[in-house]
């Protein structure tokens, strides 16, 4: 099917235009954030070796240990930014550059970034 042409969603468009810029490399590797309804999903990726340094999401073992069973959804990524701190601070990474996938920076993805710079990473 050559030369078919694909419409693309707005978050789509977003991604792409923000991922043109946002690149992580060994020194600096990238935050990412992916965002659905119920959860939220974070990793320290280095692009130039493809690879995911850490991972933290609202389903993991380690926020299961760290929360409560009340937890809401911005205390929740509040929560899942500091244990991606953490992680990636015990593997070496002080540096990130934060990559909001096209969502907008505001509710859950603020409490993310606040979170992992209480948590130490620089961003």
């Amino acid at each position: 099917m050559e030369g078919r042409i694909v419409k693309l969603n707005g978050l789509q468009r977003r991604k792409i235009r923000v991922r043109k810029k946002v690149k992580g490399t060994t020194e600096r590797p990238r935050l990412s954030v992916f965002r659905s309804n119920k959860n939220i999903y974070a990793q320290v990726i280095d692009d130039t070796a493809g690879k995911t340094l850490a991972a933290v999401s609202t389903r993991s073992k380690a926020y299961a240990e760290a929360a409560g069973k009340d937890s809401k959804k911005v205390g929740a990524a509040k929560l899942v930014g500091k244990l991606i701190a953490k992680i990636a601070l015990e593997k070496g990474v002080t540096k990130v550059v934060f990559d909001r996938s096209g969502y907008i920076y505001h509710g859950r993805v603020t409490a993310l970034a606040e979170g992992a710079r209480e948590g130490g990473l620089q961003f």
